[in-house]
Parts: structure tokens; C-alpha cells; sequence
């Protein structure tokens, strides 16, 4: 597979972190774009609904061997029907050609990253395979929303900042630690963001991320979020989730302010997502958020906009800094670990 092509598998497949792949400067776009494509490649099979839970699990560990090197055999993936993700599947032999032209200590961190996402993808296919609109499963506690957006999205934190640190400023004096930790909390941040968006359309293929916990405490069951009447006694919790990613973006926008100045397009691939998110949880706070009828998103044109005030705010220090504003203080809720 050529770079072209891989680049226009990409802008099909990515939507919008297309946007932040495109910027990220060439030494390490290739193997991020990869782990990307081979992730969602592994979100495309645990998300096909008109395979069975079984056969979804076996085609999950047989990308997992192939990845991991465990299995050398060839792939044959299939999808009923058409489209950039079944392409994605058709290409996968050759995703895994390029994968071997990388770097060893590459390979390795790709490796590590996607064993941690099929490892979520497997567990929420067990959890939820029997989930239906008239048999709603619930995750328990917050612990478990909190390990949940780790293997989907805190772990690509972490090989993020991995990757770019190996190739971009690896001698920069730089706090790895915080750069871990709050890499992660960036991840998590936008899986929250993406949570926190989807309840209507989640509730009906019969998944709740909300905690079932925090929703008896007050008298709701997952059920109930059906029901747009539950809206204001639901925000109780909704809200206190909406503070916690509000405060998990922040972290992010703290990591990337980190990252050495003269980075700008790795700076750039950061802030994007942040400032999106930032704006989309701007809505969830005022807009109803258990309406099935209405999806709470960011326009193109309000992108558009804040890639170009970003990108003209980027020599000005404070300036560009201020485009996110203070830390939201933090409701109680329970501890957050960097990782499980």
C-alpha cells in the first residue's frame, strides 16, 4: 500500500481526527496513523451487529495474534455491505505490511497500545452482548466508566506521548511523569466527551455508561434515561460526569502547553480535539441531553474557526493559552486514577 493510499484511507475512515492526523509532522504520522487505522479496524469488528458475539470475540484475539506477532497467518476480514470500513478490513494484510516496516521499538509501542484497546473492546463485548433497548445493561460503578475510557482512549495518551517523545524532543527536559498522567486524562477526556454525547444512542442499542450506582442513588434506573422526563433528575449525575471530563480536557490542554514551543504541529493536533471537546460539553450543559431525536455536536464552520484562530493565535503565548479558560473546580466524586 502506497503512502497516498494510506493517506486516503485515512481521511475516509478518521472523520474528524483526520484533522488532527493531517497536521502531526511526517516522522511520526505514519505510525500513528497506522495504530489508528488498526484500531479502528478492531472497533469495526466489536461493533458489527450482524455477527454474533462469539464469532466477534474470536475475530478480535485473531487481529490481537497478528498484531502481537503470535500469528503470522493471513487475515481474510468480510463485513455485509460496503463502505470505507469494509475496505479498512479488505486492506488489513496490507496495513500489517507496513506495520513491519517500522522501527522494532515502534512496532512495540503500537503492540502495547492496541492489546489495550481490544482488551476493552473484548470485555464491553462480554458485558453488553446481550444488551437490547428492552434490556438495558449498565456499567456498575465509576471505577468502571473510569477503566472503560483508559483502554478505549487514556491508553493512545500514553503511546502518544511515547511515540512523539521518541522521535520529536528526546533530549527535551520535560516532566515525563506529567506528561504520562495528563496524556492520559486527555484520552479519557475525549471518550468521556463522546459518552457523555451518545447517551440517547446508546441506551437504545441497550448500553448505559452511566453507573448504575449514582443512578439508584437517586431512585433512576438505566431504563429510565429512556424517558426525557428523567432529564433533570438524571443531570444530578450527568453533570458531575460533565465536570469531570470538563476538568480531564483541561488536563490535556495542560499537557499540551507542556510539550516543547517549537512543536507547534504537534501543539496544534492537540489543542484541536480540546477545544472541540471544550465546546461540545459547552452545549451538553444547557442543551437535553436524553433527547434520541437530537445529537449534540460542533458544526463544521465551528471548526473551521477554531483551527484558524488557533493557528493565528499560536505566536502568541498568552494569547494562545487563553483560549481555554480557568480549571473548572472539581464536584465530589470519586478519585481519578491515571491508569487501572
Amino acid at each position: 500500500m502506497s503512502s497516498a493510499a494510506l493517506n486516503d484511507l485515512l481521511k475516509k475512515v478518521s472523520r474528524s481526527f483526520y484533522l488532527t492526523l493531517h497536521v502531526l509532522p511526517g516522522t511520526v504520522r505514519p505510525q500513528i496513523g497506522l495504530a489508528y487505522l488498526l484500531a479502528r479496524a478492531t472497533d469495526t469488528v466489536a461493533d458489527t451487529d450482524v455477527i454474533p458475539v462469539e464469532e466477534r470475540l474470536t475475530t478480535l484475539r485473531r487481529l490481537r495474534e497478528r498484531v502481537s506477532g503470535e500469528s503470522a497467518k493471513p487475515l481474510d476480514l468480510q463485513l455485509q455491505g460496503y463502505g470505507p470500513e469494509q475496505r479498512l478490513l479488505e486492506d488489513i494484510e496490507n496495513l500489517f505490511g507496513i506495520f513491519q516496516t517500522f522501527a522494532v521499538a515502534d512496532q512495540q509501542r503500537i503492540r502495547e497500545l492496541l492489546a489495550i484497546i481490544v482488551s476493552g473492546q473484548e470485555l464491553d463485548l462480554v458485558r453488553f452482548g446481550k444488551a437490547s433497548e428492552r434490556s438495558i445493561i449498565a456499567l456498575s460503578t465509576g471505577d468502571e466508566l473510569d477503566d472503560y475510557t483508559f483502554r478505549v482512549a487514556g491508553c493512545v495518551g500514553e503511546f502518544w506521548t511515547h511515540m512523539c517523545r521518541a522521535h520529536l524532543f528526546p533530549n527535551a527536559a520535560l516532566d515525563d511523569k506529567f506528561l504520562i498522567e495528563n496524556g492520559v486524562r486527555f484520552g479519557k477526556g475525549l471518550q468521556l466527551v463522546n459518552v457523555l454525547r451518545d447517551i440517547p444512542r446508546d441506551l437504545r442499542n441497550g448500553r448505559c455508561y452511566v453507573p448504575a450506582k449514582e443512578l439508584a442513588e437517586l431512585g433512576l434506573a438505566p431504563s429510565d434515561l429512556l424517558k426525557r422526563e428523567n432529564e433533570q433528575r438524571f443531570r444530578q449525575v450527568y453533570d458531575r460526569w460533565l465536570t469531570r471530563a470538563e476538568s480531564h480536557l483541561h488536563a490535556g490542554w495542560d499537557y499540551t502547553n507542556a510539550l516543547p514551543r517549537r512543536c507547534a504541529r504537534v501543539r496544534l493536533a492537540c489543542a484541536w480535539p480540546i477545544l472541540i471537546g471544550l465546546r461540545t460539553l459547552d452545549r451538553l450543559k444547557v442543551q437535553p441531553v436524553l433527547d434520541p431525536e437530537r445529537r449534540i455536536k460542533v458544526t463544521r464552520a465551528e471548526v473551521r474557526g477554531i483551527i484558524a484562530r488557533s493557528v493565528i493565535l499560536y505566536p502568541f503565548a498568552g494569547a494562545w493559552r487563553g483560549q481555554v479558560g480557568a480549571t473548572p473546580s472539581r464536584r465530589p466524586l470519586a478519585p481519578d486514577p491515571a491508569r487501572p
